[in-house]
């Protein structure tokens, strides 16, 4: 374990109500079962498939491919505009940070039975000091912070539906991923699973 979590990082539990929860999951189902359907990203370089599925609401969408790592205006597969970001997005942004520009992407990582996240720092975007504002919905997760450097020791969190976490500053630099799924503890999602929400923002204002 870490002495003490970097600065920047700030855990809010329980910050959304379950219908606040359920009014995002709602907005998540619209956007896959339309132009925006969760696919399966695969790594730079080796091809192999991540173990989670995503999609993105916003202007801009995270995607990944043998290629590398970007953001797109259009989903990978059907070629169509990514869904409009629902307001209470904007809103929780607006609520938890003090950035100046409103959010452009937020990924949609879906997590299904067995996923993980290895441990990453987000670098594709152009500001870095603009905070990362992440939302977890569904089943539990083993959340792992590190350091601005790969390997060395990580701090454990363990993540619950309606939970929000704010990555900025020092810790907006900082490795971090997911290592374990409580898979079918959460009632939220009838297909089971959790659902990641990040929202991001990508050019400089």
């Amino acid at each position: 374990m870490t002495d003490r979590l970097p600065d920047g990082f700030t855990f809010h539990p329980q910050f959304l109500t379950r219908k606040m929860q359920q009014d995002l999951l709602e907005a998540v189902t619209e956007a896959v079962r339309g132009d925006a359907p969760f696919y399966q990203p695969l790594m730079p370089r080796t091809g192999r498939k991540m173990s989670v599925v995503m999609s993105n609401f916003g202007p801009l969408g995270w995607v990944a491919d043998v290629d590398g790592y970007k953001y797109t205006t259009t989903h990978p597969v059907t070629s169509k505009p990514w869904p409009s970001m629902p307001q209470i997005l904007y809103e929780l942004w607006d609520r938890l940070t003090d950035y100046p520009a409103p959010p452009e992407a937020c990924l949609i990582n879906w997590y299904r039975e067995g996923a993980k996240m290895g441990l990453h720092v987000d670098s594709d975007e152009q500001d870095l000091r603009a905070p990362i504002v992440s939302i977890s919905l569904g089943d539990p997760a083993r959340y792992r912070l590190g350091g601005p450097k790969r390997g060395g020791k990580t701090h454990a969190l363990k993540l619950s539906s309606g939970d929000v976490i704010v990555l900025k500053d020092e810790a907006r630099r900082c490795y971090h991923g997911v290592d374990k799924l409580w898979y079918g503890q959460s009632t939220l999602i009838p297909k089971g699973g959790r659902i990641n929400l990040t929202m991001r923002r990508v050019n400089r204002p």
